[in-house]
């Protein structure tokens, strides 16, 4: 066996196939061999987990740093410290609510030059699909992004423009030809336009008022067009942060025909349900929205069944003054939920409850993300080749979700106040110790995945 930098080893090792006493051997960063628990060589620096769980760090293909243009909603630093305290090992930037956008070359330029020597895990990227920059996705591929998202409603930045069926039209076959995925914020406006004709003198702090100006006919009909449009093109389509349960039988039937879609979904949408969050309480305000109770026990049952591949955190945070709490308005705050470090411990709590173990957990946050994301050969998995991207996980422990610990900008949260179960001891990337304990690592060591 080659001789190791590193040894990392626990009684409780998460690999593909099975969860059992091992020891992971590590040289220049990259996972060289998974010996059993007592392949130690003498002289071999070891960090002996003990009972804690070693699992593949998580990779969170959803998150919105925000920088350059709006670093003060959230930037690399911040980010990327409150992902490897989450367990988060790399994460995938969204194109939007960054001034430029990253829909044309010159835009992801500054993203990366903005980026660059500031995140404590690795960061990959995302471009955008809005109307008119078809000539821009070649060249946004070739420099390094890992596909594309577009909004079929309005984006909620004017940077960011919506797309029509007739601009998909154009894109869709481009992607198709490069072989890229297409993700897609599935809503579309009509349904919206004509709930607000409907909901003109409702009171805008109940959240039933905000639930029914979003409702499932937008998604739903935006999943039928693109279920419909994957059919036609054979492009891989991903939907992104799913909510409405009405359409998890078309999705199911559109993945056993055999076409190129996945899907996932966030914590919150696993976690809360609209008949309990407080009128007034706009840090719940996501869009698609948190819907009903039975809604939600549908989405962990496709999740289950596969129909949902994946789950992400959608973290999508902004300076508490567009929460607009002195008023409580539904309708006219900024709608995003900040999530990033608590995904972890938060979807663990709920699947301790529901009889699910660490093997999904792993499945469902770390090697199907990379998947999406073209990282699937080095990223998602504890393998030999593969990053030594490492996870100390402590699932027995509980913690409280409070401002002082919270790594993200802007603390405001819908976890704030909540005991979760599982806490993130340490977190290793490509070897080298990023966090433990409350306390990271000097330098930032990420790097920005752009080959």
């Amino acid at each position: 066996m080659e001789r190791s930098d590193l040894i990392i080893r626990s009684r409780r090792v998460v690999l593909p196939e099975t969860t059992r006493p091992a020891s992971v051997h590590i040289r220049g960063g990259i996972i060289t061999a998974l010996g059993e628990w007592d392949d130690v060589p003498a002289q071999t620096p070891l960090v002996d987990a003990g009972d804690a769980v070693v699992m593949p760090g998580l990779v969170d293909a959803h998150v919105h740093v925000n920088e350059p243009g709006r670093a003060e909603w959230e930037g690399f630093t911040t980010a990327t410290r409150a992902a490897g305290a989450g367990g988060v090992t790399t994460l995938v930037d969204m194109p939007l609510n960054s001034i430029p956008p990253t829909t044309t070359l010159k835009g992801f330029s500054e993203k990366l030059a903005a980026a660059n020597g500031q995140c404590w895990i690795d960061v990959a990227f995302w471009g955008g699909v809005v109307p008119g920059n078809t000539g821009e996705l070649k060249l946004l591929l070739d420099a390094g992004v890992r596909g594309f998202k577009c909004f079929l409603v309005h984006s909620g930045v004017d940077e960011f423009p919506h797309v029509t069926e007739s601009n998909l039209l154009e894109a869709i076959p481009e992607l198709a030809k490069l072989n890229s995925v297409l993700l897609v914020h599935a809503e579309v406006p009509e349904p919206i336009e004509n709930a607000a004709a409907e909901l003109a003198d409702s009171n805008p702090q109940d959240y039933q008022t905000f639930l029914k100006s979003r409702p499932r006919a937008s998604e739903n009909e935006a999943v039928e067009l693109m279920i419909r449009l994957c059919r036609k093109t054979r492009a891989r389509v991903h939907i992104v942060h799913h909510s409405s349960s009405d359409v998890l039988p078309i999705l199911k039937a559109a993945r056993a025909e055999g076409l190129p879609l996945t899907v996932e979904t966030c914590p919150h949408y696993l976690t809360f349900a609209a008949e309990e969050i407080p009128d007034g309480a706009t840090y719940f305000k996501c869009c698609p929205p948190v819907r009903e109770r039975e809604n939600r026990e549908k989405l962990w049952a496709a999740l289950a069944d596969g129909v949902i591949d994946m789950v992400v955190s959608d973290h999508s945070p902004c300076t508490p003054n567009l929460k607009l709490l002195e008023t409580g308005d539904f309708l006219e705050a900024w709608g995003g939920i900040a999530a990033l470090q608590f995904s972890l411990p938060m979807m663990w709590t709920n699947l301790q409850k529901r009889g699910f173990g660490l093997r999904e957990l792993t499945r469902w946050m770390s090697a199907a993300p990379a998947k999406l994301a073209g990282l699937d050969k080095r990223k998602g998995r504890l393998a030999r080749g593969f990053d030594a991207d490492i996870v100390i996980f402590q699932p027995e422990k509980e913690f409280k979700v409070v401002p002082e610990i919270i790594e993200f900008k802007n603390k405001l949260t819908p976890y704030s106040g909540m005991s979760l179960r599982g806490v993130v001891e340490a977190t290793y990337l490509r070897g080298a110790k990023v966090f433990e304990q409350g306390r990271f690592a000097e330098n930032a060591v990420g790097v920005l995945l752009t080959k």
